[in-house]
């Protein structure tokens, strides 16, 4: 007897059906990821970092059921029918943004990695050329507020050092002190700064700041500068090192559990100060998490991401796996207008900056 073209049955079909099954329930588990708390299930964030190849797993799958006339079709499909709204945190088709208002601001969040743009045997030189070209950069986005993550100055001093450099802005900034230098997070205003503080993590040299800021109108924002626990990791030598030596696979697994763990502590530190506070808020930085995540999907409340709302194409913004990652975000009150978010391919961090622009609230 000759079977028919899509039959389902035999070995061959059963194990198509157990792996579209498979597929589905990872992709079930990576769109939870984002309301389970990591310090509870570390491994889930690690299921909402491989949303997108597991999503393009599941549609591979898709097209072969399909082109099998198989009925087991519906099991991926069903699977990918939530990706249709959560893709759009990572690719916008066409920008939906609002037309610019008379009371807007335009925002830079920037990772700009120590200023490390090089690695070779010039890497001083390649240094000081990288901090020119990233002062050259934010003076040519014209920004009103610009917010910096792994700021590594040496032999400088920090408040002459902005004066000198942003003589237009006001400096908000905490920095750690050693004796290689100063390192830490800055947020550089147009407006007046009337207040600012720090949220210093334990145990880490990740933290939060923020600045109160006196906008048009006179009306005050508070905008939290974020920089959350780093992976700490190289991928390239963690890939070159897999089968030959088990300690730095050791203490990579170490490093990824205990940023995953952190994290979810930072977040609802910075939250526990956003809920105390009484202004409009903004959450800007360099969050070291996907849009599958219980980081984005904290911070998101009250908010919204300026990307989704008026970005063009790929929003990653990690360089060395780009266009995959998306780490580093703007994101504005609810009911304010996203006008415009690009990410420019500034090759002086392995970090792309993002460049939001917003109009406020006319009132509030």
């Amino acid at each position: 007897m000759v079977r028919k073209k899509g039959h389902d049955g035999g070995f061959f079909g059963i194990t198509a059906r157990v792996l579209m099954l498979l597929a589905a329930f990872l992709l079930f588990l990576s769109y939870a990821s984002v309301v389970v708390n990591p310090s509870k299930a570390w491994f889930m964030t690690l299921l909402g970092l491989l949303f997108v190849p597991i999503a393009l797993l599941n549609l591979i799958l898709l097209v072969w059921a399909i082109r099998r006339k198989s009925s087991a079709f519906l099991i991926p499909l069903l699977a990918l029918l939530p990706s249709i709204i959560l893709f759009g945190r990572y690719f916008q088709f066409s920008s939906g943004g609002a037309e610019k208002g008379e009371n807007s601001l335009k925002i830079v969040s920037y990772n700009v990695g120590r200023f490390n743009m090089g690695k070779d045997k010039a890497r001083a030189l390649n240094k000081k050329a990288c901090l020119d070209s990233v002062v050259r950069f934010i003076k040519e986005t014209e920004a009103d507020i610009v917010c910096l993550q792994e700021v590594d100055l040496k032999d400088y001093d920090v408040k002459n050092f902005f004066q000198e450099r942003f003589p237009e802005y006001d400096a908000g900034y905490f920095m750690f002190i050693n004796r290689k230098g100063a390192y830490g997070n800055v947020t550089l205003s147009r407006f007046p700064i009337v207040d600012k503080g720090k949220l210093q993590f334990e145990k880490s040299s990740n933290l939060a700041i923020y600045t109160d800021l006196k906008v048009n109108q006179g009306s005050t924002v508070r905008v939290y500068n974020c920089h959350f626990e780093s992976y700490n990791i190289s991928l390239t030598n963690l890939v070159k090192s897999w089968n030959r030596d088990s300690t730095l696979v050791k203490n990579a697994e170490r490093r990824i559990k205990r940023s995953i763990t952190r994290r979810p502590q930072q977040v609802e530190q910075v939250m526990s100060n956003i809920e105390d506070c009484p202004l409009e808020t903004f959450v800007a930085g360099d969050f070291n998490d996907n849009p599958m995540s219980y980081t984005y999907y904290r911070l998101m409340k009250g908010r919204k991401d300026t990307f989704v709302e008026a970005g063009k194409g790929f929003g990653a913004s990690y360089s060395g796996l780009w266009p995959f990652v998306r780490i580093d975000y703007v994101l504005c009150p609810r009911h304010f207008k996203a006008v415009s978010n690009h990410i420019p391919k500034k090759k002086y961090s392995d970090h792309y900056p993002v460049v939001a622009e917003v109009n406020l609230q006319e009132s509030y």
